[in-house]
């Protein structure tokens, strides 16, 4: 298995560098960094007593690297969960927060365990994930890979403004659903038909 740390670097280069889409209810964002984390954290980069937008530029890829490791890796426990499925929770997390272990949490149910949907991995999440794993080797991170897909295509039913993050504009898949699919067996990814098929309602 790859390093934490290879991960961190991974998620550092597929979230990308500045942004301040105001369709993103993140608002401005660095490296997958938002600014609401930067403020929580207190990481006042630039020492002018405020956490702002010039913060958040001033971000840098090993700050962010080190924040997911500590915030977004370590302090959830994500290394108590089966390998298969650490990579994938999370680059989650850091998209999505404690979505991804509700999510999680939701496929255990799904598959016949039972367990609460609390979005915190603790003893009982953790021992159900193992067993999924043994029982379903095969397909445990396929599954939650499509579970994530799936979370995403329905926050854009949701949400209209978030529909450009999972379909582009030329209809094709959008950011969100290719991020799902890299963390997918490649047979389980949707054909282009099947995408504008789940999308075909959305105006």
């Amino acid at each position: 298995m790859r390093s934490v740390q290879d991960l961190a670097r991974e998620i550092v280069v597929r979230e990308g560098g500045f942004v301040d889409d105001p369709d993103d209810l993140g608002g401005a964002t660095n490296y997958g960094v938002t600014i609401h984390t930067m403020r929580r954290l207190g990481l006042d980069l630039t020492g002018d007593g405020t956490v702002d937008t010039a913060d958040v530029r001033a971000l840098t890829p090993d700050i962010a690297v080190d924040l997911f490791i500590r915030d977004y890796f370590q302090k959830p426990k994500i290394a108590l969960l089966p390998e298969s499925v650490q990579a994938s929770v999370f680059d989650m997390y850091v998209n999505a927060g404690s979505h991804a272990i509700r999510i999680l949490q939701r496929l255990l149910i799904e598959m016949g365990f039972d367990l609460s949907v609390d979005g915190v991995i603790g003893p009982i999440t953790a021992a159900t994930a193992h067993r999924a794993q043994d029982e379903a080797a095969h397909h445990f991170a396929d599954a939650y890979g499509i579970a994530r897909r799936n979370y995403y295509y329905a926050i854009a039913d949701a949400r209209p403004a978030s529909r450009k993050y999972a379909r582009r504009k030329d209809g094709g898949k959008g950011g969100w659903i290719r991020r799902a699919e890299e963390f997918i067996s490649s047979k389980y990814h949707l054909t282009e038909a099947a995408h504008r098929a789940r999308t075909a309602t959305w105006e």
